[in-house]
């Protein structure tokens, strides 16, 4: 992968030697020149040089029989051109890699081509230990960098910030002991050119080089628990694996690159920088295949994220995916091969990105205090880098075809146009990715900010917080319309973008809104009640509603109705329009209100004192403390019953967590009324009226008159409950 990307990167350097520059030469030169055209020896060359382009140029002139030629048609003539380029320049390569000598000889004189090896490598170990005083130096920024904390994101942060600040003091020091040291001095103009391109060459793979050091740190640097402060969750193995093959591919990239920058002064034509890139672009291809078939296989040990192919099915899909891109690359069909490269290595570079940001920001481990850093800052570091990725592959696409807007609209205007279009609808698509993915991360932050906890003697207690539990039940819905916002506005933006007219559209969608809102009138009155019902803050996600002959549990809200889910398990969807008044019982707190009848022979004083004694053991019990606002007290007589005084029992408690609290209540008051002889009396009946010396009532008809007779004189508890 980081191969593939590689090639968007540095293949256009190969690609670029294609068109010849032109400069304007000195007189000296021009003379020269002509001396060399007046030889006969020069004359026999260039007419044998002459005799295939020639042919090739009158083949050329042919019009063909079907001037009609399809698409298919042109891209094999093209293939086959290119081919016929590469057959013609092939033979002359040994003529050419003869005059190169020639000039070098002419130029360098009695220091011979093996000085300029030498020069090379003299000034790369002038770098090389400047780079390593460099590497002393920092000594103080090693030390702060191996302090920084490794559990948190922030110090995972810093240790590959301050990695990388050392990693560009080395570069410096080896730039400066390499190009700077060799440019103190005065050399012939063909060797400053040689040495100073192989030095260039030299500095981008020291780069590369301390790049690759400070995203993977591979195992012969030392570093304790690599792995953690990777930019990848990769294993040492790996790490190593990829250093290595990276490494070894930017080299022959670089050498190659300083090696066809040089044609300009050895006289080399198109047709001979197309004949020397085939072999760049094979070891190219032979270094990429090693590097894939000799990764190592991901161990169970290794915990790294399983790939969606198996090791050796990946390995046979990207041998054929590399293999058809050196045919396609040979083939001459570049457009086809930048973009069969970019439709790969730009994808895959976005998701390795986006692994390495979620990596590397992860969440602190253990109890280190620091908390981790908001989604936010996460999103925009991930979408920033993706843009950046994307911008880049555009650009690289761009120069490698050959695409100038200002000489593309003077020659094809609608080309231009599209292309401006396509450019900027890829912008603004971007664009609204961005801000929602900013927005999403804001609102997911906010929702998953956790409740405050209530402390109780050092105890504590769960408790329902209205501000979290408000932005619960608003923000999933906000996101849903900054969504359908953003969709609406980025497609209207693209369409106006690529030039269609977009105010008949808005229009016909305004005379379309009219028409479905005409027709789907309760849908509009449901979505519009649902609006206010949430301004007036009438319930929230999570309290325990009542309306009409619905209750139940907020659990969801849509733009037209409400989910209840009642306490039985039946859950409820409730169109907002057919809500009406709502009853809300988990708000701030609740107050319970009940009976108990006592006999008349009560101490009703002492009765209270019970009472009041029950109410404060329930208060310190652990299940119910949390809970209890008020404990359970004796509010007063209520009235005199049939049976026996009826005293009235208070209690308040925030909402949902006392349910069972009375029941216990009943239990103690039994147990405690029953130890201090206080007596909870029963509804009894004495059936009287038949008259002496009368057989007795059947025992049926005794035991229904009875039950006739509560039932008359039974009291509604909701409705005495109502009157206090």
């Amino acid at each position: 992968m980081l191969i593939l990307f590689a090639l968007l990167i540095l293949f256009p350097v190969l690609s670029a030697p294609v068109s010849a520059q032109v400069s304007t030469p000195t007189p000296e030169k021009v003379d020269q020149l002509l001396g060399l055209l007046d030889d006969p020896t020069v004359k026999e060359w260039l007419a044998a040089r002459r005799a295939p382009t020639a042919a090739a140029a009158e083949d050329a002139a042919v019009p063909p029989a079907d001037s009609d030629q399809g698409m298919m048609s042109s891209a094999l003539d093209r293939v086959k051109t290119h081919l016929t380029r590469l057959a013609h320049a092939w033979p002359l390569m040994p003529q050419r890699f003869d005059m190169v000598r020639q000039v070098v000889m002419k130029d360098v004189g009695e220091r011979g081509g093996l000085s300029v090896v030498v020069l090379v490598a003299l000034f790369v170990g002038v770098g090389a230990t400047l780079s390593y005083i460099a590497f002393r130096l920092s000594r103080p920024l090693r030390l702060w960098v191996i302090a920084q904390d490794m559990e948190t994101p922030q110090g995972r942060v810093g240790k590959f910030g301050g990695r990388f600040l050392v990693g560009l003091l080395m570069l410096g020091g080896f730039t400066i002991g390499s190009a700077g040291a060799f440019l103190l001095f005065d050399w012939p103009p063909l060797l400053r050119e040689i040495v100073l391109a192989y030095l260039t060459a030299a500095i981008a793979i020291w780069a590369i080089r301390i790049v690759a050091r400070v995203v993977l740190l591979p195992s012969f640097m030392g570093v304790v628990r690599a792995r953690e402060v990777r930019a990848f969750n990769i294993s040492d193995a790996r790490a190593d694996h990829w250093y290595r093959w990276i490494v070894i591919f930017s080299a022959v990239v670089a050498v190659g690159a300083a090696t066809i920058s040089l044609r300009s002064r050895f006289g080399f034509a198109p047709d001979d920088v197309l004949a020397l890139i085939v072999p760049a672009d094979l070891a190219l291809l032979v270094i990429a295949l090693l590097a894939v078939w000799k990764r190592p296989v991901a161990q169970a040990e290794d915990q790294e994220r399983p790939g969606l192919f198996s090791h050796k099915a990946t390995s046979w899909l990207l041998t054929v995916y590399l293999v058809l891109l050196f045919l396609v690359r040979v083939s001459g069909a570049n457009v086809a091969f930048w973009f069969a490269v970019a439709a790969v290595a730009a994808p895959m570079a976005i998701i390795v990105a986006t692994h390495s940001v979620n990596y590397v920001l992860r969440p602190p481990r253990g109890d280190s205090g620091t908390p981790p850093l908001p989604a936010v800052t996460v999103a925009v570091v991930d979408r920033a880098i993706r843009l950046s990725l994307i911008v880049l592959a555009a650009y690289l696409l761009a120069k490698v075809w050959g695409l100038d807007m200002s000489s593309m609209a003077e020659t094809s205007p609608r080309m231009t146009l599209i292309l401006r279009g396509l450019l900027n609808a890829a912008v603004i698509v971007l664009g609204a990715d961005f801000v929602w993915s900013i927005i999403k991360a804001v609102i997911q932050r906010k929702i998953g900010v956790q409740a405050p906890v209530a402390m109780h003697d050092g105890e504590a207690a769960p408790m329902l917080d209205p501000q979290q539990a408000r932005l619960r039940t608003l923000l999933p819905i906000l996101q849903n319309i900054m969504l359908a916002i953003i969709l609406v506005m980025a497609v209207l933006m693209v369409l106006s973008s690529v030039g269609i007219q977009i105010g008949p559209l808005i229009a016909g969608a305004g005379v379309v809104g009219v028409a479905v809102g005409f027709g789907a009138q309760t849908i509009v009155k449901d979505v519009i009640s649902g609006v206010f019902y949430l301004l007036d803050d009438a319930f929230r996600v999570g309290e325990y509603i009542s309306t009409g002959k619905f209750s139940g549990t907020v659990e969801s809200f849509s733009l037209r109705s409400v989910k209840l889910r009642h306490h039985r398990g039946s859950l409820y969807t409730i169109p907002f329009g057919e809500l009406g008044a709502v009853r809300n019982g988990s708000r701030d707190w609740a107050t319970d209100k009940f009976n108990i009848t006592v006999g008349f022979e009560t101490d009703l004083d002492f009765a209270r004192k019970l009472i009041k004694r029950i109410g404060l053991e329930l208060a310190e019990d652990p299940e119910y403390k949390p809970w209890i606002i008020e404990p359970i007290k004796l509010q007063g007589v209520q009235e005199f019953g049939e049976y026996g005084i009826v005293l009235r029992i208070k209690a308040t408690t925030r909402p949902g967590g006392a349910f069972g609290m009375k029941r216990k209540f009943y239990l103690r008051v039994r147990e405690v009324f029953k130890q201090n002889g206080i007596e909870l009396p029963v509804p009894t009946v004495h059936i009287q009226g038949h008259s002496a010396g009368a057989p007795p009532l059947d025992p049926e008809k005794e035991a229904m008159a009875a039950q006739m007779h509560l039932q008359r004189r039974k009291i509604d508890p909701a409705a005495s409950e109502e009157r206090a």
